[in-house]
């Protein structure tokens, strides 16, 4: 679905996921014109979770694709304008915001940025030429090409485990490589992890180099604790080392934290009166499904509060 040929809303809703469909479900049913913009695939990073557990109503899970198709449905359902366009400034005017996105510039009186967060590099030798010729950031799109083949998992939290168990279906063996010697995943992840025979875990390890020509062949590792170093063949490397907000196009237009994170008061406001912040996108946010809908939920209603003034 694509924005009809207006420029101008009353509400514009930077990013896809679900605290940025959560808001225009609001914002809609409210009947404010609404504008949702989103760069990749609506539904956002969840739609590449094989199932999700935790979501209320859904006692038997759900995927992530089907969860934010849902979303996308029921935001339809009420009116809501979708473009898929990634956005690159917001200026700021007396009465309205500027949104300038690749497919030309939307103005409105009040902005939810709700832009999520993006998947860490690991920012070593091989990764950004061997991506996507073994290097991935997603095993749900990319693990089919690893049938009977070891492959490695970097990173120790929910999202890496996530990874290693998806993998297990299809690789010969799953290695989780992680820098410190405990996991940072829930007890229950951990225990699904534990429980499959195919994963395994090496402790205290840092990749240091990917190796490959054409595709990846095996990698570089240094034990942290001796400094030891040693080398393992496998097929491919699924990163999954945390999280960088997606906010490179609010750099001065809106105070980051250290991290790049949104600050926002509990109504989702921010420094700059008629824009909200919700979701992942938000500093200390909880980085889960339920946690984004509501703050996308709580920042339509103070948005739609705003326009009132």
């Amino acid at each position: 679905m694509t924005a009809k040929a207006q420029k101008e809303y009353e509400v514009i809703i930077i990013g896809g996921g679900p605290a940025g469909l959560s808001a225009g479900i609001y914002t809609s049913r409210a009947r404010l014109s609404s504008l949702l913009i989103e760069r990749g695939v609506v539904g956002g990073r969840i739609t590449d979770a094989e199932l999700v557990e935790n979501y209320p109503g859904f006692a038997e899970g759900v995927s992530g694709a089907e969860l934010g198709q849902l979303m996308q449905q029921q935001a339809a359902k009420y009116g809501l304008n979708i473009a898929i366009a990634e956005v690159t400034g917001i200026e700021l005017k007396i009465k309205k915001k500027v949104v300038k996105t690749t497919k030309g510039d939307f103005t409105a009186k009040a902005v939810i940025i709700a832009s999520g967060s993006e998947r860490g590099k690991l920012g070593i030798p091989g990764e950004r030429e061997l991506t996507g010729k073994g290097v991935s950031y997603c095993a749900t799109c990319d693990a089919p090409f690893f049938k009977k083949k070891p492959v490695a998992v970097m990173g120790g939290g929910n999202a890496a485990i996530s990874e290693a168990l998806h993998l297990a279906k299809f690789a010969s063996k799953v290695i989780v490589i992680h820098r410190r010697d405990r996991l940072r995943a829930t007890r229950i992840m951990e225990e699904k992890a534990r429980a499959e025979s195919r994963i395994e875990f090496l402790w205290n390890t840092v990749v240091e180099k990917i190796e490959g020509k054409d595709t990846v062949k095996r990698l570089s590792l240094r034990q942290v604790k001796t400094g030891k170093e040693s080398t393992m063949d496998v097929a491919g490397v699924f990163v999954a080392v945390g999280l960088k907000p997606s906010t490179d196009f609010l750099k001065g237009v809106l105070p980051l934290d250290k991290a790049g994170y949104i600050i926002t008061n509990d109504r989702m406001e921010t420094k700059i009166p008629g824009i909200f912040a919700a979701g992942d996108i938000r500093q200390h946010s909880p980085r889960q499904a339920i946690t984004a809908a509501g703050d996308g939920a709580t920042a339509a209603v103070f948005a739609d509060k705003f326009l009132e003034l």
